[in-house]
């Protein structure tokens, strides 16, 4: 693993941080976080995003912006496992729940394969994103700057998720 360094941007492909390097990133973000939890969740990250050619680095850093380092708030709560706000729209659509922190970060990391991947790839792991079948056209988000306007409506989305990146090439 390298320490410090480009980050890829790209959605497909591997990711070049530890659960380690993504944990302590994570750590220096939010100091009273529960470091156990927080270094389970990226281990769950490198491991999920590895067995669907997912780049752990961007799911991550994902997972912090989407839910503010796990401070959530808004509408998605900690028991949902629920890091990338799947189906989370409003009172009436909260959001996806999960029954385990993995099958969360799974569920994450399959929505994401939809957006960086085209038609012709599959996923390895049984399907559990309820959403994957809408993200259309497949592929449609190569890199973290596609996700804006799609998988968020804030604009400057993929640019925040670059500005996260960034910094975590330090670790």
């Amino acid at each position: 693993m390298e320490i410090g360094g480009h980050v890829s941007r790209s959605i497909a492909g591997y990711g070049t941080k530890s659960a380690e390097q993504l944990a302590s990133f994570f750590m220096e973000k939010r100091p009273d976080a529960d470091k156990n939890m927080v270094l389970r969740l990226a281990s769950f990250y490198v491991a999920e995003g590895d067995a669907e050619g997912i780049n752990s680095d961007v799911a991550f850093i994902q997972m912090c912006l989407e839910t503010g380092f796990l401070r959530f708030g808004n509408l998605v709560t900690p028991d949902m496992h629920n890091y990338c706000g799947l189906g989370a729209m409003d009172a009436a659509h909260p959001g996806e729940r999960f029954a385990t922190e993995q099958l969360g970060v799974r569920a994450h990391i399959q929505h994401l394969h939809a957006y960086g991947t085209p038609a012709n790839v599959k996923l390895n792991n049984t399907l559990i994103d309820k959403r994957y079948k809408y993200v259309n056209p497949r592929g449609k988000a190569p890199d973290v700057f596609g996700l804006a306007g799609t998988w968020a409506m804030d604009k400057q989305y993929g640019a925040k998720l670059d500005a996260l990146l960034t910094q975590l090439e330090n670790y």
